[in-house]
């Protein structure tokens, strides 16, 4: 074979072999692309998935933003409407329970034996646990919800500590417990009556769980604060129930039986954390158990001094009260009520004339020839008479300002005001016979 021939087989084979290798590129990336085109479409398809379920659960997490909205404006229209309707319910529980509390004042003073002043005093005790109670609770409802607007003012502590001294000392004195409120000219910014609630429930509670030793209430002052710190050599807190002590009706589990006589309810931590929470103001606590708790209150310093004003000692009447032949003109329109009140300013030797509104207090003063000393009426009366306005009819019929007392179960800061615009004096039900009697004998002075 001629060697040319051998030159172009050879160079036909070599331009076989590229050709084939070409085709064999050509099929490989031919089968690269139609394999990236399957994952391509099925990465899109994944997308299209996932995209879809996104947004199904942004729908849904619409709908349940929308339902949780629904959700918490029901439950604070349902919040508002329980502290209405404790409001209603506790001034309706404390008309009974405030002619149960003049009836059993009544009852005491006819006793005489030992075994019916004890009976009596058990059930002036559980009276007054029903009070307690109830006047937690709505406390914590109204907090709950917000509705109490705290009024700060300028508040001196040496004061406030007397008084809670003063409250206390009867209960320490018969559990053997040392109580010292460190005198201090401190003054600080706060609501006055929920800062001496505050207080109030921490002491008692620091009195209940202490044994023995007792409970100091002092302060310190911070830069801009001051720092109230109650101080017992009580059971101490396990730090496994820091949190849980500020829980409704939680009582210390060391607590023996003889720690929870007298009432404890269990309320007393759990209402000081929202009135805190209400001022503004921080507590905490530090405690160690066996050896007792130190719980402290920060409040803001007050700008202003505080000088002392002298009060004028209180003259300690006789047993006739100063009440005898009293002319006493009573507007109640619970009969019960109204009953047990007669009955009981009788037996201090008074003269009542009653009545349920304004009209039939009129009607029993008559052509004036008997003519009251005081007018004692509940601010809420049947018609819807109101109190205030039965007093200004009455003095506007005598033509002179008797002395006027109103009473009422009625919590709110309207009657209070109502009751200084009319310059008369105000007490809550339920009455209290002793502070009752004490009140109207100052204003018949």
């Amino acid at each position: 074979m001629p060697i040319r021939d051998v030159h172009d087989i050879e160079r036909l084979k070599k331009i076989n072999e590229a050709l084939i290798s070409r085709v064999e590129r050509s099929m490989d990336q031919q089968g690269n692309a139609f394999s990236l085109f399957q994952t391509a479409i099925n990465l899109e398809n994944r997308v299209r998935s996932r995209t879809e379920e996104l947004r199904a659960t942004l729908r849904r997490l619409e709908v349940s933003n929308v339902d949780l909205v629904a959700a918490k404006e029901n439950a604070e229209r349902a919040n508002l409407s329980k502290t209405r309707f404790l409001a209603a319910a506790s001034h309706d529980i404390l008309q009974p329970l405030n002619a149960a509390h003049l009836t059993v004042s009544a009852l005491a003073e006819v006793q005489t034996t030992e075994e019916g002043r004890k009976l009596v005093q058990q059930v002036e005790r559980s009276l007054e646990t029903m009070e307690e109670l109830l006047r937690i609770l709505l406390d914590i409802s109204k907090l709950d919800a917000g509705v109490v607007q705290p009024e700060i003012t300028d508040v001196a502590l040496e004061p406030l500590f007397s008084s809670l001294k003063s409250d206390f000392q009867p209960l320490t004195d018969q559990k053997g417990l040392k109580l010292r409120f460190r005198s201090t000219n401190a003054v600080v910014r706060s609501d006055r009556t929920l800062l001496r609630r505050i207080l109030q429930n921490i002491v008692s509670n620091a009195i209940r769980y202490t044994r023995a030793g007792g409970v100091l209430v002092g302060i310190r002052h911070r830069r801009s604060t001051v720092r109230i710190d109650v101080v017992d050599t009580g059971c101490g807190i396990p730090e496994d129930e820091y949190e849980a002590i500020f829980e409704e009706f939680h009582r210390a589990p060391q607590a023996t039986e003889a720690d929870l006589t007298g009432g404890g309810l269990g309320l007393g931590l759990s209402i000081v954390r929202r009135m805190a929470s209400a001022l503004g103001h921080p507590i905490s606590f530090t405690s160690v158990v066996g050896r007792g708790t130190i719980f402290h209150l920060e409040v803001p310093a007050a700008k202003t001094a505080f000088v002392e004003t002298p009060t004028a000692p209180v003259e300690e009447r006789p047993r006739g009260y100063g009440l005898f032949d009293t002319k006493v003109l009573l507007i109640e329109d619970e009969p019960d009520v109204q009953n047990a009140m007669t009955v009981l300013l009788e037996r201090w030797q008074c003269t009542v004339k009653s009545a349920a509104s304004t009209t039939q207090a009129l009607e029993a003063l008559g052509d004036t020839a008997w003519i009251p000393d005081i007018v004692i009426a509940d601010q809420h009366l049947e018609g819807g008479d109101l109190g205030s306005v039965t007093i200004a009819a009455v003095r506007d019929y005598l033509n002179r300002d008797v002395p006027a007392l109103i009473v009422t179960g009625d919590t709110s800061e309207e009657v209070a005001e109502v009751a200084r615009e009319a310059g008369v004096e105000l007490m809550r039900k339920p009455l209290k016979p002793a502070q009752l009697r004490a009140l109207l004998a100052h204003l018949l002075a």
